[in-house]
């Protein structure tokens, strides 16, 4: 292996656990997503560790996330609802500290266009069983 190769794993190896630290913040924290960050860990944890992979993908919380995204691109129901939730309590923070009509308009049409990508997932293993058999897409903009 060449030194290259290990600094490469070694990268990926601390940007998968910084990102790992993120996602345990997002479950604690009200306010810091934990999905995006779980599933960017598991793909740096792919290309450093397969001993950390496994763990991620075994993981009690973490764990049947990733395999149902993974497997069957399901992005859960009510993580659809607590981001919703999220980006509103954001878009009046964001008024109240700021009164900046631009930033929050400009803002709320990001998160809009965000919330659109979650909710075209299906919200269950048997929602995304149910597209399949009707012949239906995964995701319906896809």
């Amino acid at each position: 292996m060449s030194k290259y190769s290990e600094v490469k794993k070694l990268f990926w190896l601390a940007l998968g656990i910084v990102l790992l630290g993120i996602a345990y913040l997002g479950i604690i924290l009200p306010g810091i997503p934990w999905s995006t960050p779980a599933v960017l860990a598991a793909i740096c944890f792919a290309k450093s560790s397969d001993r950390m992979h496994a763990w991620i993908y075994n993981h009690r919380v973490f764990g049947p996330f990733l395999t149902n995204w993974n497997e069957k691109k399901v992005f859960p129901t009510k993580a659809k609802y607590l981001m919703i939730g999220t980006m509103s309590v954001s878009l009046l923070m964001l008024w109240i500290t700021t009164q900046n009509i631009d930033a929050v308009m400009w803002s709320a049409l990001f998160m809009f266009f965000v919330a659109v990508w979650g909710w075209r997932y299906p919200g269950s293993v048997e929602e995304h069983d149910q597209r399949v058999k009707e012949g239906k897409k995964i995701a319906w903009l896809r």
